[in-house]
Formats: C-alpha cells, structure tokens, sequence
C-alpha cells in the first residue's frame, strides 16, 4: 500500500509539474507576444511621425535596431527597407498588414517561417500621404522555445521529482502508518480516517462471525475428541490416497505405536496382506472387515468407505479388541473338552467296575474292595461337579453367604487342621506366621481360597516339605502369602496356572489327585472378594502366592 500511494503521489506531482510547465510556458509566450506587438506598434508610430517630419531622410539616419523597418507608398512599392535591398524587393500591395493599414489607420499580421520554429510579427501604420510605415521583429515559436529549453526544463523536473519522491515517501508512511498499527482483533476501538472506518465495521462483523465459528468448530472438535479418546474402540480416517487423517488414542495403542501416525500412510501401522486387503477393498468403495493377529492380540478390523458427491474421498477404520473374547471362547472350548475328560474318566471308572460286578466276574471276598473305588470315583466326580458350581457362582456375581468381620488367623488354624491329615501323609509341615487380624470378608468364600492354595501347596511339595501361611497388616488391607518349598512352576507355565483344569505336570495329574480347578476358584475367589493376586516361583525351589485383600470390603 505505501508503493502504491508513493508511485501514485509522484506521479500525480510529475502530471501536474508536466502541466503547470506548460501552462506557465503559454501563458508566458501569450504575455510576450502581446507584449511584443504593443512594443512594435509603438515603435512604428514613433518612426511615422519621424518620418511626417522629416521625411524619408529620417529613416536613413536612426541606427537600426533588432526590428526591420520598411517603408511602402500607396501603390505597394518598397521605397525603404534596412535590411534588404528595396529595389529588388516584391510588391507588397496584397501583403495582410499593408491593406488593414490603408483601410484602418493600423495593421498586424503574424506569419510563420518554413520550419515552424520561428514567427514573425507585424505592425503597420498609414502615414498622411497614404504611404504605409511598417515594422516587424521575429518571435520563436513555443515548439522553438521547448527545443531551447529541454535541458533546464528536464533538470528542473529532475529535481523537482526527486523532491516530490521525497515528501511522497513520508507522506505515504504517514498515512499507511495508522492503518500498519491497526488492532484488528479490536478494530472497533480503532480511532483513524473516516474513509477506513466502513472496512473496519466489516472487519469487526466478520471477526465475530468467525469468532463464532471457530468456537463451534472448537467445540465440536473436543466433543468429536471427548468421544473418540473415550472409546475402547480404535478409530482411524484416511483419505483416498491412505494417508491418515485422524485418529485416537486406542487406535495408536492397538498398533502398538508411541506417537500418532497423522500425514503417514496406514500402511505403516500394518503391512499384513489381510489388513492392505481391506485397505483396498473399502478405497474402492466396498465394505471391508477382517480379523488382524497383532503380536498375541487378535483385532477386528471394519472398515467403512466415505463418499462425497458420488466419489470415494477416503474411509473409516474401525479397530475393535477381540482378544478377550477369542480367549474367552477357547478358554470356553477348553473347558469343555477337559469337563468332557474330567468326567469322562471316573464315569468310565464307576461303570466298569459296575459292570464286572454285574456280570459276577468279581469273587465275594472282592465286592468290598471294587465298592470303595467306585465310592472313590464318585466322590472324585461330586467334587469335580461342586466345584465347578463354585467357579460358576464366582463368575455370575452370586454370594449365597453374608459379609462378617472375620478372624484371618482363626481361618488359618481351621485350614491347617483340615489338612493335617494330608499333610502328614505326604511328610509336609504346617505353619503359621503372623499376627491376629480382622477382615471383612465372606468366610466361605476365603476359607476355600486359603484351604487351595495349602491343598496345592501340600500336593506340590517335596518330601519333608514346609506350607507357611505368612500373615500381614499393610494398613488398609491385609496380605496373606502361602508359602511352599516345592517343586516349583516353570516360568512359561505361570501365566496359565490359574485357568480351569490347567495342570503343569499332567502325567503325574491323576497320582496327585484333584480336579485342576483349585487355582482357578483362587482367582475367581480374590476377584469376588475386590483383592489381587500374586505369583512368584523358582523350579525346584518353591512357590509364593500372595493374596492382598480389603480390610473393608
């Protein structure tokens, strides 16, 4: 803006220098050739009364000036002229000046040379006698004086423009200075030029309308971010060209990827066939899902095409972890197959033995004998049934049973009686270290999760083994830790321990005896019961599990 007011003012100055120059140069020349001819004029009739006097003789003895003096009788012959010879001069009957002298007393006339660069004037005056005196002097024209005076006149408009430059150069800084310091976040505050303050309304209008649609677009951002950081769910927008153009949190996660991947391809989250498949599919407009195996976590893939107009201007991804279910669903597969076992085997038991009886194969001396194994079995089968509806009710939430203030370390000493008998049959002592303390607690439920974890620890255990029950106080809750110096759980192994019918040692499984579902209604127990669960263990050295519970549930 200042380039413009200053290229504008210097040439406003140059036109209106350019102008004046040459109106002063016409009104000059218009002075000086009035001038010139009132001087003439004078001249001729100071010269016709010289010559009423004295006659022709007069001519001949002023001295001559710049102005050429010629006498003429009334006919249009030259009787005297001082610069040329009068004899060989033309009539000048027809001459302009000479016939407006014999009608009027006086004449003028202006003839201009053959170069246009030069004028000459005439002024004539009618003597008594009819004789006609004139006189004329030669004048530049204006071109001639333009053509002499082009250096002075270019060097004063040099000059003249060099300092119009100048004062443009402030002027204009001068007036763009106030618009420069214009507060356009206020402009309805702003003090300037009248002419400004329509464009500063307008200004001041629109700034409050995209004020106003910034914080709608501000707004509806974070609710759009609100929902998608909340989403368990991981959400991902591309464009046509698979470049990614949003995405939360869950999605970044799911991928395993320390920093948001926005501007980049979604190739560069996965490059299994399955996921650019997808990929491909749903840029071409179709609906696209698949299931992705991402490290040791499986994730569904929906993926949705976005349209605009008819045309596909990029997608929708939608990452959902299915891990959990998939686990849940072999875990379910599982369980199936191992009731299916589990039971199976002391059916198959009871049923044989029943058979050979039935069929009398078995000597009277031996009916006791197979009876106490089908006893065996069916107890083992009620056992494994119990159990299972113990893990059941866990699942479900059920709690037949009430919450008391419960003495942990009485619980302990019940347990350890319970499997005295046990333990002595398998060489393996019993303690008890800690101190009193008072929980509030479903009894049942942390007696059977205390009684497993000892069972298994008695059934794991060495040959003169020790179980401790370690019991402490950590201000709001309290820790119990059963403590064996058994055979140990291999570390690849104690991830899985606590799943259903999970056994380490399976070939030993029916020597140890139990229904593999011990540590499993451990965990569900300590869920139930709003506490954790911990595991630590050496092969060949012995297992530690730490159970952490609520003092006040």
């Amino acid at each position: 803006m200042t380039k413009k007011i200053f290229k504008s003012t210097v040439l406003a100055s140059a036109a209106v220098l350019i102008l004046g120059v040459a109106f002063v140069m016409g009104i000059l020349y218009q002075y000086f050739g009035k001038q010139l001819n009132s001087e003439l004029e004078k001249e001729a009739r100071y010269l016709a009364y010289g010559v009423e006097q004295q006659g022709q003789e007069y001519l001949e003895q002023i001295k001559y000036g710049d102005s050429r003096i010629t006498y003429i009788d009334e006919n249009g012959n030259v009787l005297y002229d001082n610069t040329a010879d009068e004899n060989k001069m033309e009539n000048h009957k027809n001459r302009e000046e000479f016939q407006e002298a014999l009608s009027k007393g006086k004449g003028e006339a202006v003839r201009m040379s053959d170069t246009l660069s030069e004028k000459t004037v005439y002024s004539a005056i009618r003597l008594s006698d009819n004789s006609v005196l004139r006189v004329s002097s030669t004048q530049y024209s204006v071109f001639a004086l333009i053509l002499q005076l082009v250096q002075p006149v270019l060097c004063i408009i040099f000059v003249m423009l060099i300092i119009a430059g100048v004062i443009a150069s402030k002027v204009a800084s001068k007036i763009v200075e106030p618009i420069n310091e214009l507060d356009l976040e206020k402009p309805g505050e702003n003090e300037i030029y009248e002419e400004v303050a329509p464009l500063l309304g307008k200004i001041n209008r629109q700034n409050r309308q995209i004020q106003k649609q910034l914080e709608e677009a501000r707004r509806n951002q974070e609710e759009f971010s609100i929902i998608t950081e909340n989403m368990q769910e991981g959400l991902l927008v591309i464009d046509p060209y698979t470049m990614i153009l949003s995405g939360n949190s869950s999605a970044w996660r799911i991928f395993q990827v320390n920093e948001p991947g926005i501007g980049q391809s979604v190739y560069s989250l996965d490059r299994d066939e399955d996921f650019r498949k997808v990929i491909e599919h749903v840029l071409e407009g179709k609906h696209g899902n698949a299931l992705l195996r991402l490290d040791n976590e499986f994730v569904q893939l929906i993926a949705n095409p976005v349209t605009r107009d008819g045309k596909i201007v990029g997608a929708v991804l939608l990452l959902m972890n299915e891990t959990e279910k998939i686990q849940r669903e072999n875990l379910r597969r599982e369980f199936s197959a191992n009731v299916s076992h589990e039971l199976k085997t002391p059916l198959t038991s009871i049923s044989g033995f029943a058979e050979i009886i039935q069929d009398g194969f078995v000597k009277e001396e031996d009916v006791k004998k197979f009876a106490g194994r089908i006893y065996r079995e069916a107890q083992r089968l009620i056992q494994l049934v119990e159990d299972t509806i113990k893990i059941s009710q866990l699942d479900e939430g059920e709690n037949p049973y009430e919450w008391e203030n419960v003495d942990i370390y009485s619980v302990a000493r019940n347990v350890c009686g319970n499997l005295k008998e046990i333990a002595q049959k398998k060489n393996v002592h019993l303690y008890i270290d800690g101190e009193r303390l008072i929980c509030r607690t479903v009894r049942p439920i942390f007696e059977e999760i205390l009684y497993n974890l000892c069972d298994n620890g008695i059934k794991y255990n060495k040959d003169n083994g020790t179980v401790t029950i370690h019991l402490k106080d950590i201000g709001n809750a309290i820790q119990i830790s059963v403590e064996d110096n058994g055979i140990g759980i291999p570390r690849e192994d104690r991830n899985r321990v606590f799943e259903r019918f999970y056994r380490v040692d399976k070939s030993h499984s029916k020597e140890i005896g139990g229904t593999g579902l011990g540590l499993s209604i451990v965990k569900h127990g300590v869920a139930f019961l709003g506490g954790t669960l911990e595991l630590t263990s050496e092969v060949d050295s012995g297992t530690e599990i730490t159970v952490t519970l609520p003092k006040q549930a």
